[in-house]
């Protein structure tokens, strides 16, 4: 990254010297060094930043800090597996010194829905579609401008935040989905969902006679019209008939898509 440290270090009047700034304990994020307006209402985004070349993570993580960001950075795939949890939004480099970046990327993508952006020297096609594969919502090839990337951190979270939903409670036997609050009853006990399934359930039970189609829950859902996430649907659909106690809450119709059930 060391190409956007001209664009990332806007002049000003005094000097600043970046430390490197691992987390000492993961998940930690200390107050950033530059505040935001009064007038912004919403809290401080926590940006954990994957770099393992210092001088790179450094530049990247001050100026993310003077754009009001909470920005820390970690030196590994290990570490960054133990920090995830608590970030808002996470850039990954791909190449990492302990893990392969795509194995990360598949691990955080795999216990939860924390907006990722794979930020690499693989710039070809292969290694595009290998990244959006993996999981990340957005890939930026070194090297870039830093104005890129903060536009590119504000789309993912764009598309991240709920969407407003024509009905706002569905009731399906005793299956609740209240998309106001994004929770989920049944039988009146609440059920823990991740953003996406989530999403995926409350796209099911808004159609609740037809089958969705794998391209539509692609697009609906993933806010991806080409890219084939035929694992990641069904990982997905595993979890949440697990979580809702029976596999047919979700009906696999072959060859098509899903629709949902009542068992």
């Amino acid at each position: 990254m060391n190409r956007q440290a001209a664009d990332v270090l806007e002049p000003r009047s005094e000097q600043i010297r970046p430390q490197r700034t691992l987390l000492s304990q993961p998940g930690h994020f200390p107050p950033p060094r530059v505040e935001r307006p009064a007038a912004a209402a919403e809290p401080a985004l926590r940006v954990l930043v994957v770099e393992n070349e210092a001088r790179a993570a450094d530049t990247l993580v001050v100026g993310l800090r003077r754009h009001g960001y909470l920005a820390e950075s970690v030196a590994t795939g290990a570490l960054a597996l133990q920090a995830h949890g608590d970030a808002d939004l996470i850039l990954l480099d791909l190449d990492l010194p302990d893990l392969d970046g795509l194995e990360v990327c598949r691990a955080i993508r795999a216990v939860g829905d924390t907006p990722l952006i794979a930020v690499t020297a693989r710039g070809s096609e292969l290694d595009r579609v290998l990244g959006l594969q993996a999981g990340a919502d957005d890939y930026l090839v070194k090297p870039y401008g830093f104005r890129e990337l903060l536009a590119r951190m504000e789309a993912v979270m764009r598309r991240a935040r709920p969407r407003p939903q024509a009905s706002r409670v569905i009731t399906h036997g005793p299956l609740r989905i209240d998309a106001g609050t994004r929770e989920v009853l049944l039988a009146g006990r609440p059920v823990e969902l991740t953003r996406k399934e989530f999403d995926l359930l409350h796209l099911l039970a808004s159609q609740p006679e037809a089958v969705i189609s794998r391209r539509q829950l692609m697009t609906q859902v993933w806010d991806d019209t080409w890219s084939h996430r035929g694992r990641t649907i069904d990982t997905h659909v595993s979890s949440l008939r697990g979580k809702l106690g029976a596999s047919g809450w979700i009906v696999t119709v072959r060859g098509v898509g899903f629709r949902l059930g009542r068992p």
